[in-house]
């Protein structure tokens, strides 16, 4: 049979839903791109989701499209809803959808061929198909039956090299005075009269040596200072680096979802833990 819209199978929805209209929600991409809107849901004989339609605005590319019930993750809290994948592609070839459009099989068909996986193994039988043959297109995602996902922040503790300064090391000259002190030694020459002791003697004249002319010469030095610069290392010096360690803490504030379920009526709950089952 051709499908519904959900409106015009339930015109009191909203009040079946508990006053969630997914007609009001924004479709995103897993990476946060919106691409379109919820226009209408269409809702096979029993009531159950098989399409959303939505108004695309990918690029340049805007029409309204069907998307199957399987491809959708529908998020109330966030009033958004999920695709898995929904190129541009995919919408230009996807039929557009029109309000006198009947959906029926063949409809169906030419949008199913659009987004079935190219190794898929269905045989399309028009006289025998069911949905349930597809449940990657139309399973496990109808109003009451999804996946919430509770979200944590977390600290995430990094560090990156940041230039704090930088130390120049090199030369420059001064100059001093400098004084330096070294004794010398000069020559003079001292003449001494001394009187003579034998004053009354007298003198044999065949020792007497009369002579003119006679000289005595004596040389007379002195030391001069000879002062001159010389190098040396005064000292040496050494430039290196060395690590410092610490300890930096930090804190804030970090929000986690935690799950809330209300019920209504007379029925059993049970809530169990896939994760904790799968790993005992």
């Amino acid at each position: 049979m051709p499908l519904s819209k959900l409106e015009n199978y339930d015109p009191n929805y909203r009040e079946t839903f508990g006053g969630d209209d997914v007609k009001t929600l924004h479709l995103y991409t897993e990476g946060g791109v919106e691409v379109g809107a919820v226009d209408d849901v269409l809702v096979d004989d029993n009531g159950r989701f098989r399409y959303l339609v939505i108004d695309t605005s990918l690029d340049t590319v805007g029409k309204r499209i069907l998307l199957p019930i399987g491809l959708a993750r529908i998020n109330y809290p966030a009033k958004c809803v999920y695709v898995d994948g929904l190129s541009k592609q995919q919408v230009e070839q996807l039929p557009e959808y029109q309000e006198h459009i009947i959906v029926d099989e063949e409809f169906e068909e030419k949008v199913r061929n659009v987004y079935r996986s190219p190794i898929s193994s269905i045989n399309y039988d028009r006289e025998n198909y069911t949905y349930e043959q597809e449940p990657s297109l139309y399973g496990l995602n109808e109003q009451y039956h999804q996946t919430l996902r509770l979200y944590e922040e977390r600290l995430i503790a990094d560090k990156h090299r940041i230039k704090t300064g930088e130390v120049a090391v090199g030369k420059h000259i001064e100059t001093e005075t400098a004084r330096v002190r070294v004794p010398i030694k000069k020559e003079r020459i001292v003449i001494d009269r001394v009187q003579a002791t034998a004053t009354s003697t007298v003198v044999d004249p065949n020792e007497i040596k009369f002579q003119e002319g006679e000289v005595a010469r004596i040389e007379v030095y002195q030391e001069t200072p000879e002062i001159h610069k010389e190098t040396f290392v005064r000292e040496e010096v050494r430039v290196r680096k060395m690590v410092d360690r610490d300890m930096v803490e930090a804190q804030d504030i970090i929000r986690r979802e935690e799950l809330d379920i209300n019920t209504s009526g007379d029925f059993n709950l049970r809530e169990h833990d896939v994760g904790s089952a799968q790993s005992s």
